[in-house]
């Protein structure tokens, strides 16, 4: 993954819609993730960095497996909101099977229902910033 200009992704995978309608501030004026290199791509076989939100069934399951498969090498999943990580809401609903991390594996969890676009910035840069110290350590 290029640290210097991670390119992302949204995958909604159900939900109330909350979580994708906040990540999509992140490209405007107001909150400019440009500023830290990142731009939202709408392939996801151009993406770095995927960000996921909300849970999983039967069906967005194998969907979700089939967008990680397609990112390319190095790729990093960012689970956004609470229905992502735990289901939240719709954990008891009949349709509702798994959390995003049973499906795929998740680098960095956003709590919050929806999150606010600065808990979403702020959880990208921190993830980018380990990715540096790891560099580091094993270069």
């Amino acid at each position: 993954m290029i640290r210097k200009s991670p390119w992302i992704s949204i995958v909604n995978t159900g939900g109330c819609n909350g979580c994708a309608i906040e990540c999509l501030p992140l490209i405007t004026p107001k909150y400019d993730v440009e500023r830290f290199g990142v731009i939202l791509k709408p392939s996801t076989r151009h993406a770095d960095l995927l960000l996921v939100t909300g849970p999983t069934n039967e069906k967005t399951k194998h969907i979700l497996e089939r967008i990680y498969d397609q990112v390319p090498k190095d790729k990093k999943v960012i689970a956004i909101g609470n229905c992502a990580i735990t289901g939240c809401i719709f954990k008891k609903s009949y349709n509702v099977k798994q959390t995003v991390d049973e499906v795929v594996p998740v680098d960095m969890y956003i709590p919050g229902c929806p999150p606010r676009p600065e808990a979403i910035i702020h959880g990208i840069v921190k993830l980018l910033g380990e990715m540096d110290k790891n560099k580091k350590t094993k270069g």
